[in-house]
């Protein structure tokens, strides 16, 4: 049968999910209750979209904040891992696991991160493997011409045409976009970015700079 007022739904949730039961009452009969009050209000999902999870304009930590307010601790895993890991689990590896593991402990899912080396944990040489897929990520052997149409020239304003952010997205695993200058936060990003490469560079950069242009980036 269902809780019949919130406290005894929270009592009941509480003893399906602690070892030996919570408060008096069994383990086997937290989850019953449990079971059926899922039937009654629609699941874990129904009771996100009672609680506002799903409207419009929440912000990621707003989500967040519902699903720990609104779920128990096994849900909340399951949620995090489902609502904010798998777009970063698609493109596979070991650091999209790492993040995706420190953003489930960040909501509550209660596990802890391990030591290089140590049983269950990444080792070194996993480690420096990733280290030569990150290399190609950034381009490193990603060959893109201007010839090719897959760059512009610098008196067009340097960069990747749509041709040559394909080819790098497709090798690559990245999401390369078309330049933002008219403004956002992609284009305060770069802009703050290339501004440093071209403090920093040894030379003139005049692909940086060209780049700088064709964002309309402040004082260039």
């Amino acid at each position: 049968m269902p809780s019949k007022s919130p406290a005894q739904k929270r009592l009941m949730q509480a003893a399906a999910h602690t070892k030996g039961g919570f408060g008096g009452v069994p383990q086997k009969v937290g989850k019953e209750f449990v079971k059926a009050d899922k039937m009654k209000d629609g699941g874990v999902a129904q009771s996100l979209k009672k609680a506002g999870f799903y409207d419009k304009g929440n912000s990621k930590p707003e989500r967040l904040k519902i699903v720990g307010q609104a779920t128990t601790k096994p849900e909340r895993v399951e949620i995090v891992e489902k609502a904010f890991s798998s777009k970063k689990m698609k493109s596979g590896g070991l650091y999209a696991n790492i993040h995706a593991k420190q953003e489930r402990i960040a909501h509550g899912s209660g596990e802890k991160m391990r030591k290089v080396g140590s049983a269950g944990a990444p080792t070194a040489a996993a480690f420096k493997q990733s280290a030569k897929t990150a290399k190609m990520k950034d381009g490193g052997d990603v060959s893109l011409a201007v010839g090719r149409g897959e760059k512009l020239p610098t008196d067009q304003g340097a960069g990747l045409t749509a041709k040559g952010r394909a080819k790098y997205n497709t090798a690559t695993g990245s999401n390369l976009k078309a330049p933002q200058p008219e403004g956002g936060s992609r284009k305060n990003s770069f802009c703050a970015r290339m501004s440093g490469v071209v403090k920093h560079a040894s030379g003139d950069a005049p692909r940086a700079k060209a780049s700088l242009k064709r964002w309309k980036c402040p004082g260039w």
